[in-house]
C-alpha cells in the first residue's frame, strides 16, 4: 500500500520509523521545507509543497497514493484543508494524526485568546518582558507592540520577522527540559508567555516552568480542522488505522 504522511511534527517522525522497513507499505514522507537543517528520516522523503489543492491531487495520481495521514503541526490549517479537499477530489481515504491540545492545570494563569493578533493585545499597554515562542512565521503581529522587551526563540534565524527595538533571539530546537526552561525564564526576568497550544511533550517544559514561577501564559487557541476527517491523537492510533485499512483493501 503506498501511503504520502504529511510531516514536520514528532508524531510524523515516529510513524516514519515504525513504517520503515515494512514489506507491505510503501510510505512516503512530505515536509515543508520551512527546516533548513531537517533531521533525516527512515523512509523516503520530498521537500516543499504541492502547489495547493490542484497539485497535491495530482501528485496523489501521479504517486498512485492509496492513502494519506495528515500528520502535520496543529497549527498548519491551511496544509490540512488542502489535504481534505484534494483526497475528496480523487477518493483517497485521509487520516489526520493530531496529538491532544495542552489544557491548563492547578496552579496555571493562563489568558486564552483565539489569534496571534488577539495574543498581542492580551499583553497590553505597558512594557513587559515577553518569552516568545510561536515560531517565526508568526512573529510579525507583534511588531505592532514595540513597547515590550522581547525573548523569541525559534529554531531557524529571525531574520527581520520582528523589527523592534529590543529583542533577543535564541535558536534551539525541542525537546527542552523544565529546570532549563525556568532558569532561563529567571534570567531573562520573564514576565509573561506567549505560545500556540501545540500539544504534545517535547515544549511543555515552558509551560511547567511558567505555572513553578508563577508566570502568566497567553495561551493561542488552534485554528479549525475540516470537518468529516477521522482523527487519531497517537502514532498507535494511526498503525491501528492502517491495520483496519488493509482488512478492508482488495
Amino acid at each position: 500500500m503506498r501511503i504520502l504522511i504529511l510531516g514536520g511534527t514528532t508524531e510524523a517522525s515516529a510513524l516514519a520509523a515504525r513504517l520503515a522497513g515494512r514489506s507491505d507499505l510503501s510510505p512516503l514522507l512530505s515536509m515543508a521545507g520551512r527546516t533548513s537543517d531537517p533531521r533525516p528520516m527512515p523512509i523516503p522523503t520530498r521537500i516543499g509543497g504541492f502547489g495547493g489543492v490542484a497539485g497535491l491531487a495530482g501528485f496523489l495520481r501521479e504517486e498512485r497514493i492509496e492513502a494519506v495521514i495528515d500528520a502535520t503541526h496543529p497549527f498548519a490549517a491551511v496544509m490540512s484543508r488542502n489535504a481534505a479537499e484534494a483526497c475528496a477530489q480523487v477518493q483517497v481515504t485521509l487520516l489526520a494524526l493530531h496529538r491532544p491540545a495542552w489544557t491548563p492545570q492547578a496552579g496555571d494563569h493562563w489568558i486564552e485568546v483565539p489569534s496571534m493578533e488577539a495574543a498581542v493585545e492580551a499583553l497590553g499597554e505597558a512594557p513587559r518582558r515577553v518569552f516568545l515562542t510561536v515560531g517565526r512565521l508568526e512573529l510579525a503581529p507583534f511588531a505592532a507592540a514595540a513597547q515590550h522587551i522581547y525573548l523569541v526563540r525559534t529554531i531557524e534565524p529571525i531574520g527581520d520577522a520582528l523589527p523592534v527595538p529590543n529583542v533577543v533571539a535564541i535558536q534551539d530546537r525541542a525537546p527542552f527540559h523544565e529546570d532549563a526552561e525556568r532558569m532561563l525564564m529567571q534570567r531573562e526576568r520573564v514576565d509573561v508567555v506567549v505560545t500556540k497550544n501545540s500539544g504534545g511533550a517535547a515544549t511543555y517544559p515552558k509551560i511547567a516552568a511558567a505555572r513553578a514561577l508563577g508566570v502568566p501564559v497567553v495561551m493561542v487557541a488552534r485554528p479549525e480542522k475540516p470537518r468529516g476527517v477521522e482523527e487519531v491523537a497517537s502514532v498507535d492510533g494511526a498503525l491501528d488505522w492502517l491495520k483496519r485499512l488493509q482488512g478492508r483493501t482488495p
